[in-house]
Formats: C-alpha cells, structure tokens, sequence
C-alpha cells in the first residue's frame, strides 16, 4: 500500500452526538472552565499566581465532550498534565538559551512519558510547550507551575467531570482509574 493509499483512511466519521449530549458536553465544560476561571479571576488576580492556562480547554473538549475516550479519562488527565509540566519547567530551566530546541524536547519527551506510564492526554504536550513559551509569570514559577496552576486546575476540572458526567442516565464518568 502506497502513502496516498494510506492517507485515504479506511473508516467512516463517527454518527453525531445527540442534542442532549451535546447538551451535557456544554453544561460540562461551561462549569469546568468556569470554576477554574473564577478561581484565577476573583481570587488569584491579586497576586502572581495563576490558575488557568490554554492547554483546560482542550482537556475540556476531552472531559466534559469525549468521556469515554481513555485520553479523557482520570489518570490521562492528571498524569498527563502533571508530568508534562514537570518536563516542560526542566526543558525551559536547561535550554531557556534555545527555546526551539526546549520546546521541542518539553512536547516530544511529554509524549514519550505519557505512553510509557499509560497516562496519554494530548493537552499535556500543550501543557509542556506553556512552560517553555509562556510568560515572565509562568516562567517565575518553576515548578510551582506543576502545582498550581497545572494540578490544582486539573483536579478542579476532574471534580466538575466527576460530578456532571454522571448525572444523566446516559452518561458515565470514569471508564477506569488505573
């Protein structure tokens, strides 16, 4: 089989979602976001801390949108986000003197990790890649960036899923911890 064989694809897209998961999907990631937001809005905006960061909205999609994806589920969630910080904050505190080449060994070493410990959520390597292109403020961190905002937002976000998923009879939230 040729590449352009290959790149054809063999299966078909997915049905739609229903109105009402759609629905759920939204009450989801509204909440999710919002907990979050309001956190770093309202109560960290005085200070240096920082509460949200861009790679919530893609574990959003993921948690409230895709739960039954093993990427959406609890240990991809946390595992992935945390170790990927963990990565990016080394890559940038090692290589800040060459962030093409920090923000290439922060997102291909987060993958890497996150497949050899079965915690593989693709906003992780988003996650790694902040540490190494975010802001003086991200960057003043270091690895209080590990903790807040990277777990303390994930297991905010994980509480919302854990909670919301699990209403409606047609939904549930995790498929598996471990």
């Amino acid at each position: 089989m040729n590449l352009l064989q290959k790149m054809r694809g063999k299966g078909q897209s997915p049905p739609a979602a229903a109105p009402l998961e759609i629905l759920w999907s939204w009450i989801g990631s509204f909440l999710g976001i919002s907990a979050v937001s309001l956190i770093h809005y309202k109560i960290l905006n005085q200070s240096d801390l920082m509460m949200i960061i861009g790679s919530f909205g893609a574990s959003a999609v993921l948690i409230y949108g895709a739960i039954n994806s093993p990427l959406a589920q609890p240990r991809n969630l946390i595992g992935g986000h945390i170790l990927s910080a963990i990565v990016g904050v080394t890559a940038f505190q090692l290589l800040a003197w060459e962030p093409w080449l920090a923000a290439s060994l922060a997102v291909s070493t987060s993958i890497a990790l996150m497949h050899l410990t079965k915690t593989l959520h693709p906003p992780g390597g988003a996650t790694a890649l902040i540490a190494v292109i975010g802001s003086d403020s991200i960057h003043s961190l270091g690895y209080l960036y590990v903790i807040m905002p990277v777990a303390l937002g994930a297991f905010t976000m994980l509480i919302i899923a854990l909670i919301i998923n699990n209403i409606p009879k047609t939904r549930h939230y995790p498929q598996f911890w471990r």
